[in-house]
């Protein structure tokens, strides 16, 4: 499967936007109950079983459940290895399996459970058996259940008098056979075997390694569809995950430039035959591998490239290359029909500005998809006013992105509270299913483990953490309420001082922490650089408690703007985290600045780069939001002259990123006989507060070593006297 992409757009209504987005993942206190869970049944008796051999007339398999445990049984021939199977009619939740050994009784044995009695997975393994009644606790799900003898206790065959299989089921037979959308304009439902089906999804976003870890708890939430991004050789494990827990999925095809503007990857749709050639012999072969997947609902060709191309291209040739895109989107789905004609086709984009695009040139596919977050129910007003006539998939919604809310103080997108997202989703799913006969389902976003800058944002279980989002979603898609333990509720989060956090200082956060439960509450603080360096990453900050909900956070070293998140843990698998900016700025210098506005020169500058013009004497125009920058060359030097000898007592260097990694302070009456003040090889880019005792006219920086591979680069070169 491919990786998910590194942006998930927005629906951007009636008007394409201009600039490339962001990249990135009832009352929201009335929490979701778990699904009622049916007692333990027996599944097995009486059901159809069947087995590799008997022994003879009188040992036919359907001996082993009909519930006489001592008078009839089913025995195979004398050799290894033999199988007997039971169809249970359903997929079932399985518990137990019983096996009730006569004589000849199985020493190696496996119990295996399949969705359609040809392929299997393997609930359990035994070793040893020395016979008589085996009680074996399983766990998993399926309609076949069987034992797979391989090694006889002695020189007979495998004799059982009876084969008994528990567990539980809704009572819903699993959804299979062919995928449709039926129905006519403003009616239209997805069935599935002929029977009704609405997509109550969520993304996919752990490895497919872990599937048979999480899916049971997906399916816990009411889910029964995944949505992934890319269907290639490694999805059949994932397939088979869902398969094993009823659920079903939308593959994903991955076209370029997908995952909207700045993901890359531009392609000439209008020219570029091979390309396009290339994927559609690609997504061919996997149609072809997974057409008869019990998993698989549909196929979903693209994800925002409408949208994508417009960091590609503009005016009259992006027109062209999204109806080239759209217009290829058609010849797939049209492939895609002629080799599998039982699963619907669609395609996503992150605007309903894509419709009329799909609508001109795409007539073969079954259904729109798109992904949707703070305007999910404005899709439904477009839909109307745009006269489509194929229902429509919600693949990515949730609560509001960071292109769609306002700027904080700081300048950043203001992220919703754990409150406002948990309300978000049950907005998303009130708005899907209330438009009836037109919008099938919803997959939101995001079923995802990743603890950073957009798994707090987006994911449900961020470190395998729960947040009020999961039970929010887990609310409606089971339509219950009442008793799961919930996380503790963060309110009233703020930061202070919030615009002016001295840099390597302390600075506060305060918040009011509640558990509905009662439950103890632990804490944990992070920061993010993603607006101060790109960094997405989560770091664990140095912090106390100072008591009553506030705590002391040290501040980063390098300037921008940061997020601090404060974490708390129940210590039952929940979380609540609110998130607020803060803005560092270098640690106040007491005395004057001398070298502001005074000449300075340099050994070289960028004249153009970035937001460069990048001259020396940006370095001491006393703003944090110019730079000077050297050529990318050893050595460089800048340095000022202060006009008369002064009395210097503390220099201050505010490095952009391109730092000095070795550098001297050398001073000078006379600009020409300089001598040395101070000297570091270990310089972190970080700023460099320095002090130092000297009468001088001129001040240099001689850099000797680069930090990065760019040249030398200072906001501020500050000499105070």
């Amino acid at each position: 499967m491919s990786p998910s992409p590194p942006y998930h757009g927005p629906a951007v209504r009636r008007a394409v936007p201009l600039l490339a987005l962001g990249a990135l993942v009832a009352s929201s206190l009335a929490l979701a109950a778990p699904p009622a869970q049916a007692a333990e049944t027996l599944l097995s008796q009486g059901r159809p079983a069947t087995a590799s051999s008997q022994e003879g007339d009188g040992y036919a398999p359907s001996a082993a459940v009909d519930g006489n445990l001592t008078g009839t049984r089913w025995a195979s021939r004398w050799s290894d290895p033999q199988w007997f199977q039971v169809d249970l009619g359903q997929r079932s939740d399985l518990s137990r399996v019983v096996l009730t050994w006569e004589g000849a009784y199985g020493r190696s044995y496996q119990i295996q459970a399949s969705d359609d009695g040809t392929d299997w997975r393997t609930l359990k393994t035994v070793t040893g058996g020395d016979g008589g009644t085996d009680e074996l606790a399983v766990t998993g799900s399926g309609r076949y259940v069987r034992m797979l003898g391989t090694e006889r206790s002695g020189g007979y065959g495998y004799s059982l008098w009876e084969f008994q299989v528990y567990g539980s089921t809704d009572g819903t037979p699993p959804a299979t056979g062919a995928v449709e959308v039926t129905g006519s304009q403003g009616n239209w439902q997805l069935t599935v075997g002929g029977q009704p089906y609405t997509v109550k999804g969520l993304t996919w976003g752990p490895a497919i390694a872990d599937a048979p870890k999480y899916l049971p708890d997906v399916k816990s939430m009411g889910v029964n569809t995944i949505r992934t991004w890319g269907t290639d050789g490694g999805t059949k494990p994932l397939l088979d995950s869902a398969a094993a827990n009823g659920l079903k999925v939308v593959n994903g095809f991955w076209l370029q430039p997908g995952g909207g503007p700045g993901s890359g990857g531009c392609v000439n749709y209008v020219t570029d035959t091979t390309y396009k050639n290339t994927m559609l012999t690609e997504f061919t072969k996997w149609v072809e591998t997974y057409r008869n997947h019990p998993a698989t609902l549909m196929w979903n060709v693209g994800n925002e490239s409408v949208l994508g191309l417009q960091n590609c291209y503009s005016g009259a040739e992006l027109e062209a290359q999204r109806n080239a895109y759209t217009g290829f989107v058609n010849d797939v789905a049209k492939k895609i029909h002629s080799i599998d004609p039982d699963h619907p086709v669609t395609s996503t984009d992150a605007w309903t500005g894509a419709w009329p695009y799909y609508q001109r040139n795409a007539p073969d596919l079954d259904l729109y998809s798109m992904n949707s977050y703070g305007d999910i129910c404005g899709v439904r007003e477009d839909w109307e006013q745009g006269g489509y006539t194929k229902p429509y998939l919600i693949t990515e919604g949730g609560p509001a992105g960071e292109w769609e809310v306002p700027d904080d103080a700081n300048g950043v997108p203001d992220e919703p509270t754990d409150v406002q997202k948990a309300e978000g989703y049950t907005k998303a799913w009130n708005c899907v299913t209330g438009h009836r006969g037109v919008a099938l389902g919803a997959t939101l976003f995001h079923y995802g483990t990743e603890h950073d800058f957009g798994g707090i944002w987006f994911n449900l279980l961020p470190d395998g953490l729960k947040r009020l989002s999961y039970y929010a979603v887990k609310r409606a898609y089971t339509a219950t309420a009442g008793n799961d333990n919930t996380p503790p509720v963060v309110s009233a989060l703020a930061v202070s001082p919030a615009s002016s956090a001295p840099a390597g200082g302390e600075f506060t956060v305060r918040a009011d922490v509640r558990d509905p439960d009662g439950d103890p509450i632990t804490y944990k603080i992070f920061l993010s650089g993603n607006y101060a360096n790109g960094d997405k990453r989560l770091v664990e900050a140095s912090w106390r408690s100072t008591g009553n909900g506030t705590f002391a956070v040290r501040a980063p070293e390098k300037l921008g703007v940061w997020k601090v998140y404060l974490q708390a843990e129940d210590g039952r698998g929940n979380a609540g985290i609110e998130t607020k900016s803060v803005k560092v700025v270098a640690p106040p210098v007491t005395g004057t600045n001398v070298a502001l506005n005074k000449p300075t020169t340099a050994s070289s500058f960028q004249p153009s780069y970035g937001d460069c013009p990048c001259e020396p004497a940006k370095a001491t125009d006393g703003r944090a939001d110019t730079r000077w920058a050297s050529d990318w060359s050893d050595p460089q030097w800048i340095q000022v002259d202060l006009g008369s000898a002064t009395p210097v007592r503390k220099l201050q260097l505010v490095w952009d990123p391109a730092y000095a990694k070795s550098y001297e302070v050398h001073i000078s009456d006379n600009g020409t006989a300089w001598r040395t003040i101070y000297s570091t090889t270990t310089g972190n880019g970080d700023i460099d507060t320095i002090d130092v005792a000297a009468t001088a006219r001129h001040v240099r920086l001689h850099l000797t070593a680069r930090g990065t591979g760019w040249g030398y680069s200072l906001h501020e070169f500050g000499i105070y006297g």
